[in-house]
């Protein structure tokens, strides 16, 4: 059985039941997805490749510190067994994971019965949050239009046009199963979480934060914001999902953004039109109390420029490359790729 989000394919091999963990795998894809479309028009060449071997390196990297995860390794071409990611000759596009139950979430428009997705989970379950931690605040971060730096106990009247260090990392929880996102105050996220223990997830969090951000120092990134998703099995709380991709989290090179959100800020300038009309869609669903605001958009995402996507294709590799200090693709030195996306 297999599904398939908007960026990879989840396949399912064996299910799991209240009490035991299943096996599945996540495959890759080369779409995209931004400000929460889903599959847009185009494809970029390796992107999914990018995100497997991105991912499996940082679950590698977390296993060895002790943080427990959903990941087995990766599936090369052709192959059934999962086998890390030292061991690939070319880049995996297929990651093993064990898997959790994720029951199903009842909504009434955007009232979601949270009780209903417990009373199913019992204590195997994939935990309805997404714990985001922040180093910086570059642009495009939400935090820039819910809160003002003085919040942050930063000495400025508003927010730069530049990114922005924080004193010391901040964790914020939001919703991952409804339609459009929300932040939470801890106390709804606490009950979201079910019997998982939300000190916990913050603890998990920041360990997360700090290795990821180890190790992009280390490959000469700054590594500015980042998000984990996790499960609870047998008492227990495992990183889950994908962790430390372009995708999942903000990086920056000499100042630079090298992350999906070149794609984002991309679009904003060269396509505002649709931009306006999925951010008017958004807030007529939730002024109207409409879990599907994809429906009440009267604008359509166009395609890329083939140079366009060659630029996001090689900022993905050069970056991956960079990140794993391994040059499993062919792509332009990281600081080729950057200036690329410098000129966009």
């Amino acid at each position: 059985m297999a599904a398939v989000t908007s960026v990879k394919e989840f396949r399912v091999e064996e299910a799991a039941t209240d009490d035991e963990l299943g096996r599945g795998a996540f495959v890759f894809t080369d779409d995209y997805s931004v400000f929460d479309w889903g599959k847009m028009p185009d494809t970029i060449p390796d992107k999914g490749a990018s995100l497997c071997a991105m991912g499996a390196f940082n679950f590698e990297l977390l296993e060895s510190d002790g943080i427990p995860t959903h990941y087995r390794g990766v599936v090369p071409d052709g192959d059934d067994d999962p086998i890390a990611l030292e061991d690939v000759s070319e880049p995996p596009r297929e990651m093993a994971i064990d898997l959790t139950q994720v029951p199903d979430l009842p909504n009434d428009g955007r009232e979601y019965d949270y009780d209903s997705y417990h009373g199913d989970a019992g204590e195997n379950y994939l935990i309805p949050l997404e714990v985001v931690f922040r180093n910086q605040v570059p642009i495009g971060s939400s935090l820039r239009r819910r809160t003002d730096p003085a919040d942050h106990g930063l000495g400025l009247d508003s927010w730069p046009a530049e990114a922005v260090d924080l004193e010391a990392p901040i964790v914020e929880f939001s919703t991952k199963y409804e339609e459009s996102d929300r932040y939470l105050d801890r106390k709804e996220a606490d009950t979201i979480a079910g019997i998982a223990d939300i000190a916990d997830l913050e603890s998990i969090a920041r360990e997360v934060n700090r290795l990821v951000t180890d190790r992009a120092q280390e490959a000469g990134l700054d590594h500015q914001d980042g998000k984990i998703e996790c499960c609870y099995y047998d008492g227990e709380i495992r990183v889950a999902d994908v962790v430390g991709t372009f995708d999942e989290n903000r990086f920056s090179y000499e100042g630079t953004q090298l992350s999906k959100e070149v794609l984002r800020q991309y679009h904003k300038r060269t396509q505002p039109d649709w931009v306006r009309a999925v951010e008017a869609a958004k807030a007529e669903a939730k002024q109207d109390g409409v879990a599907d605001w994809k429906s009440l958009c009267e604008e359509r995402p166009a395609s890329l420029e083939d140079d366009v996507l060659e630029t996001a294709r090689d900022m993905y590799c050069a970056g991956t490359n960079a990140y794993v200090g391994r040059e499993l693709f062919d792509a332009p030195p990281l600081s080729s790729a950057i200036g690329a996306v410098r000129r966009l």
